[in-house]
């Protein structure tokens, strides 16, 4: 073998291992795509997600400032419950805690898990609406026929105030949507 078919296989051989790399690489931020925007989401209150302040207090009420809160919940057709808010909407004091209770009740004679999805809109007011507790953190499990009361604790954040793209905002709506998780052995 000459020197200059030894060159390039040795080119090609770096190739191939730069490309397998190059492969790897892309396949990894796929896996990882998901979780970094979930986490990119809540804490840029992008694409409507609110923040989540687990640990954390409520900054203090700021004075005369309120703004509607209003609670929007939906199912899942595949998911046999009724779910919704105990009350549509709220006056809440900006920068105080506050606590929403939605009800939810599995309507089949076995158990079942759902998990919430949420979301904050208009998207503005998302990165300003943190939840200090929220039933949305894990997955909820209901008996045949069992009703539960799921409360929400949050606060808007006083910089809500403040910001000028949210100065013409009078309502904040906060939805939710259950969705049936797969469970061993092909229930949910």
């Amino acid at each position: 073998m000459s020197a200059v078919a030894s060159a390039a296989t040795r080119r090609n051989g770096r190739t191939a291992a730069l490309m397998a790399l190059l492969v790897a690489a892309m396949v990894g931020l796929a896996f990882a795509s998901v979780p970094l925007y979930r986490v990119f989401c809540q804490v840029t209150g992008f694409d409507g997600t609110p923040g989540r302040a687990i640990g954390k207090q409520a900054p203090g009420v700021v004075a005369g400032k309120t703004v509607s809160v209003r609670f929007d919940a939906n199912v899942s057709p595949s998911l046999p419950w009724r779910f919704g808010p105990e009350k549509a909407t709220q006056i809440v004091p900006i920068g105080g805690r506050q606590m929403a209770i939605f009800l939810a009740r599995n309507l089949t004679a076995r158990s079942i898990t759902g998990r919430a999805s949420f979301n904050v809109s208009p998207t503005q007011a998302a990165k300003y609406f943190s939840k200090i507790q929220c039933f949305c953190f894990t997955e909820q499990t209901l008996k045949p026929g069992e009703e539960a009361r799921m409360p929400v604790i949050f606060y808007v954040d006083p910089a809500f105030a403040k910001d000028p793209d949210t100065k013409d905002i009078s309502e904040i709506t906060l939805s939710y949507t259950f969705y049936p998780v797969d469970q061993p052995g092909g229930r949910s």
